[in-house]
This record gives structure tokens, sequence and C-alpha cells, in this order.
């Protein structure tokens, strides 16, 4: 188990920013940046031993200024979607950015924890990064202490490990918004990836993607996952659902117990032979197939296109904020926030 640090570029306020690798010494290994707590690279054996980076980035720093997919990146203090831009806590209405429709989307497009530079702390098979938030940032309460660990095992896992806490009750729910191409980041399509979803039930939305607060069963629907299929069997299924997110972007319920880390996704692909299984302790996933990632390019002059990454988002539900009914996403004083997600690699 190693950690080495290198320079990646400078931030726009003139700090340095770097890439630290964290390596299991059998090849697997995971590059992550002091800024955004992006994860930049993940080098992952095939069948035949060859090691190919599976997650989609960028070479160099100044790309991710702007990001608009969210490469790689910590999304907080809370991911996904809060309807209207809005919600009331404690008798207390707060107003969010309104950065997606009427809505707001990942916090706040430019001060999120996307775009932050944080604090390092080296180990010698993880990085930790920490930072700060106040009061009144980007529209949440709540003095905030935030911190996210990257570990890597001698099992070829990537182990996430989120924790916080506030001095007031607020809203955290934060996940990582990377895109996996387990044939290698610049392989084009994700659609022939097998996946396999352990969730009986998804939350189904309205216009904007905003949840309607049922818990519908995904058997008989194009969201049934659970016996495992091709990504693109019936992505484009003349479904209501498919046509709101462009496709899959919908949150699953993981079965299970909230809280008990368990196996919530399999993935596999055929050609390189890799195969990724899933794991957290969150109520549930955004599986979202990447519809919308536009024209850009991206790691070793590599061309990204729509659908050529799929993201699985741990998260409390989209706009649990406003659905007392959801698994609650309030943290404070007597509730710190603290749950890990696995990616391991067979």
């Amino acid at each position: 188990m190693a950690v080495s640090r290198e320079a990646f570029g400078t931030a726009e306020c003139g700090t340095q920013i770097y890439r630290y690798y964290i390596s299991n010494g059998k090849g697997f290994r995971a590059g992550v940046i002091n800024y955004g707590a992006i994860l930049v690279n993940l080098f992952v054996p095939d069948k035949n031993g060859q090691l190919q980076d599976v997650v989609l980035g960028y070479d160099t720093l100044e790309p991710y200024f702007e990001n608009g997919s969210f490469f790689g990146a910590v999304i907080g203090p809370s991911a996904n979607r809060i309807g209207g831009a809005r919600f009331v806590l404690d008798g207390k209405e707060y107003s969010l950015d309104v950065n997606d429709g009427v809505n707001n989307l990942h916090s706040h497009k430019d001060l999120g924890y996307h775009k932050r530079i944080w604090d390092v702390q080296e180990g010698t098979d993880s990085v930790t990064f920490s930072l700060q938030d106040e009061d009144g940032s980007m529209g949440f309460p709540g003095n905030k202490r935030i911190s996210v660990t990257y570990t890597v095992t001698e099992d070829d896992e990537l182990r996430i490990h989120y924790q916080a806490e506030s001095d007031r009750d607020t809203i955290i729910n934060l996940t990582n918004h990377t895109y996996f191409n387990l044939a290698g980041h610049g392989s084009g399509s994700i659609l022939d990836h097998k996946l396999q979803l352990v969730a009986s039930c998804y939350t189904p939305t309205a216009a904007g993607s905003i949840p309607t607060g049922e818990i519908a069963e995904v058997e008989g629907t194009p969201f049934d996952f659970r016996r495992g299929k091709r990504i693109g069997d019936e992505i484009d299924a003349d479904d209501e659902q498919l046509k709101i997110g462009l496709g899959y972007d919908h949150n699953w319920v993981i079965d299970g117990e909230i809280g008990q880390l368990r196996k919530f996704a399999s993935v596999s692909e055929d050609k390189s032979g890799r195969v990724m299984e899933a794991y957290t302790d969150l109520p549930g996933v955004q599986f979202y197939a990447g519809n919308c990632i536009t024209e850009t390019v991206g790691k070793e002059g590599a061309v990204y296109n729509k659908r050529c990454g799929f993201c699985l988002e741990t998260q409390y539900y989209p706009d649990t904020a406003n659905k007392p009914e959801f698994p609650s996403a309030v943290f404070g004083p007597e509730r710190k926030y603290d749950t890990v997600t696995v990616y391991k690699f067979l």
C-alpha cells in the first residue's frame, strides 16, 4: 500500500492543487485531487491483467473549473434535486440557488463542494479531504465540518467514507459523481454493460425530475434490474418516466436495512471481463446513464459523448428535504452524518 503526490495544477485563486495516488501494489490505483475531492483516475486490471483507467475525467486541472457533468466530484452539502429550490426546517424556510429550471441541483453550480479546495491528510492507504462550511453558505443552515476519505484495499476496493457534523440541524446528503466505463474511460457507449440492482422499488418523478413521493415497485417496468440486464435493453422504451429522465436518471430504493453496509449493484463488461460490485449503508442510489453528457475532450484525448459513462450515486432520496415520508437527511448536533460506499472490482 502506498500514497504518492504530484502537482496537478494551480487553482484560480493561486493555490497549488495536487493529485494523490493511492495504490495497493498490485496495480489497482486511484488518483484523487484536493480540488472538489475529485476522483480523477481509477486504474483496474482486466481479465488479462491489463490496467485501464475506468472513470471519466480530465488530464489537467483547468477543465474541472467548469466540469458541467460533475466528473468524479464530491457533491454537497446536498446532492441531487430539491424541488422549488427551497425547504422548511424547524419552521423556517430556506431558499437555495435556482439552477435547474425552478429547482436546485447539487447545491450550487459555483460554490458547491465540487468547486472547493479541500484540506488534505495523507494516510498509508488513504487520503482524507476536509473542509469547513459556514452557516448560511449556499442557503443551508449550520456551521458544518465535512470530511471524505478515499481508501484503497488489497481486495481491489475503493472505499469512500463520508463524515459531517453541524452545530444546527441542516440538510446533508453527500455523494460522489464518478462516471464509470468498465471497458476503459474512452471506450464509448456503456449500453452493453450488464447491470444488476438490488432494488425492488424506485421513486418516480414528475417534470423537473422531482420525486412525486411515491415508492413504486419496479416489477413489470424498465426499472427492474433485479435479475441483471444490459443497460441499453430498455433505456429508450416508450415509458413516461424514461422520457422525463431522457433515459435512466432515477433514484432506486435499495433493499435491506438502512445503516447496514450491503451490496446494491453489480456491473459487468464482457470484453474486458471487469466486474464491479457496489456497497453502501445509505437508503438510495441514483443510477444515471450519462444521458446528458455533451461532447467534451477528456483524458488522453478521448471524446466523451452521451451515455459513455454511468453513475451509481449513493444518497438519501432526491427532494427528501420536502418529503417527510422519505428517510430523513436532517443532521445536526444530535445526529452526525457518517456513511460508507464501496466500489469493489472482481
